[in-house]
């Protein structure tokens, strides 16, 4: 920058044409604002002592304030200043600067009154606009308007593509996302490792293990390069999908590691309950001279926390803070989880109140889980108000405490906080379980018998029930919330989400196929159970992935060794 001061100095103190002038410093503001040896502050020092800033001058400010490592709404303003100016008029590069800078921080409706400048100004058949429009929206997770906007593309090229099979993967929506990759490859468009990180992502966030199997070997044939981010991917994606061998394989194959490439791995062990081979990892990642992230510890720590290690994770929290790692709330929810884990609340709560920030409602929620598992009464009702004060339309935070009460027969509680949830209008986020088959993922929801072949899914989870009974196996009735008889919570039980998936994966695959199983929620006491005795009776390794970690159920055990 010392060079660049003394050029701005020359072009103020020599006599030059106020063309040259004006020239030089719109190429100081473009480098100032752009490089990663520029300085944003002096560009916007500049610009601003500017009369009459040339367009390029204009994009170069919108597009380097986006980049900024604080995000705000800063380009919009610099924008709308622009356009009530009326000089120069913005380009197509203009518009696509300030779009992405909207989906940066998911400024929906500043970016749809871009849009509709957009359509105003004429550059809506733009290619580089439409692809900043699909991002836009998709980053947004207004994934109507981005596909509509896709269907109108006439000459879709490789960006376009790649960012709507992106946006489907960001919310979840996997089948949308693998059909549109396969449309792609009929529409002879080549993929490239940004698409094929984006489709591998969709099978990471699924379990689609066939499919991102598929996708892997779809990457070797076509040649694609494999590179640092892809790989990071494919070890993400085989972790996810429970096939941590593979993973293993694929992570110990690289040639150059980085840090996420490191914590991803430790990370994957980490879900799977291989606490040791994570802390493995870890010191081999040590030994490499790579220096951990927050993510890594978040690895480290969970691995701790599912396998009971407090002294292992107190001294790993050490280890974190001698890195320089200032702990992060995510950090912190670790912490909490591994001491509630090991039955240490007094402890956990303790930290909580110590923070010197603010504990978000995932703190309070992970501290109210640990009261209840330990019945301590008193200090979860204690949790249930902080955490309802923060999130008091929160469906989860009632279920928890009503659970809570229901565990403890607290009927009259529990049917205060039910009634709470009902006058307030708050409804339960339902327990939603999927597997794949024949490349397809397919959803069930507790309860809800829409799928075509329901009929058949009936008569596997009678058989089920037969076979449970015949082995002596006692309902959990206390995961049932409800104050009903005894027969209908055992009715309710049967019905969880992962029971349907379960009897799905019986009815559609033969051994020695596993079944895979992902989660929205954690899994309850009674279902862990009866999946067991089902891995047992039908000679069949499950795997399931909640929203905690993954449980491999074989012969009648689970990786968890019943610690989850």
């Amino acid at each position: 920058m010392r060079v660049l001061h003394q050029i701005h100095a020359r072009l103020l103190t020599h006599a030059m044409p106020i063309s040259s002038i004006s020239f030089g410093l719109c190429k100081i503001i473009g480098f100032c604002a752009l490089s990663t040896y520029g300085d944003i502050d002096y560009a916007r020092k500049l610009f601003s002592q500017i009369q009459s800033p040339n367009i390029f001058s204009w994009n170069s400010m919108i597009r380097g304030c986006s980049q900024s490592q604080t995000p705000s709404k800063e380009p919009v303003i610099l924008f709308r200043k622009m356009v009530r100016r009326g000089y120069p008029n913005p380009n197509t590069f203009t518009m696509a600067f300030v779009l992405k800078a909207c989906s940066i921080v998911s400024a929906l409706e500043e970016g749809q009154q871009v849009h509709a400048s957009v359509l105003k100004s004429g550059f809506g058949s733009s290619p580089f606009v439409e692809t900043a429009l699909v991002n836009f929206y998709a980053k947004c997770e207004d994934i109507v308007r981005a596909s509509k906007v896709f269907d109108e593309i006439t000459d879709r090229n490789l960006v376009a593509w790649s960012t709507m099979i992106s946006g489907y993967a960001r919310i979840g929506l996997v089948n949308e996302a693998l059909g549109l990759f396969r449309d792609m490859q009929k529409a002879g468009v080549v993929p490239d490792e940004v698409t094929m990180v984006s489709v591998i992502s969709a099978c990471a966030a699924s379990g689609a293990l066939d499919t991102g199997k598929w996708v892997h070997a779809y990457i070797n044939k076509q040649l694609i390069e494999t590179d640092l981010e892809l790989s990071t991917a494919l070890v993400n994606m085989y972790a996810k999908c429970g096939c941590i061998e593979r993973a293993k394989e694929v992570f110990d194959a690289m040639p150059v590691k980085d840090t996420k490439a490191w914590s991803s791995m430790i990370v994957g062990l980490a879900i799977h309950g291989l606490a040791e081979d994570a802390l493995e990892e870890f010191f081999r990642m040590e030994e490499a001279k790579v220096k951990p992230n927050h993510v890594t510890f978040i690895g480290v720590l969970s691995a701790c926390a599912h396998s009971g290690l407090v002294s292992e994770g107190r001294r790993y929290w050490s280890s974190m803070l001698e890195f320089g790692i200032v702990p992060s709330m995510e950090l912190y929810g670790c912490m909490v989880d591994l001491l509630c884990r090991a039955s240490l609340v007094e402890d956990a709560y303790t930290l909580v109140e110590t923070m010197p920030i603010s504990p978000n409602p995932v703190i309070w929620r992970t501290l109210l889980v640990g009261c209840k598992k330990n019945k301590n009464l008193d200090k979860s009702e204690i949790v249930a108000q902080r955490l309802l004060e923060l999130e008091p339309h929160n469906a989860e935070n009632y279920i928890l405490l009503s659970n809570l009460y229901a565990s403890m027969s607290q009927w009259e509680k529990m049917s205060q906080v039910r009634k709470k949830m009902k006058d307030m209008g708050i409804k339960a986020v339902p327990g939603c379980s999927s597997i794949e088959v024949d490349g397809l993922v397919h959803e069930f929801v507790m309860g809800d018998w829409s799928h075509p072949e329901a009929m058949d899914i009936r008569e596997i989870l009678r058989d089920i029930s037969k076979r449970v009974h015949a082995v002596g196996h006692q309902p959990g009735i206390s995961d049932v919330l409800h104050n009903v008889v005894d027969e209908e919570k055992e009715n309710a039980l049967c019905e969880h989400s992962e029971r349907l998936a379960i009897a799905y994966g019986l009815l559609k695959t033969k051994t020695p196929k596993a079944i895979r199983i992902v989660k929205n929620l954690r899994v309850c006491g009674d279902c862990h159970e009866v999946t067991k005795i089902i891995s047992a009776e039908y000679r069949r390794e499950i795997i399931v992935r909640d929203r905690v970690r993954f449980h491999k159920f074989v012969n009648g055990s689970c990786s968890c060794r019943d610690f989850w």
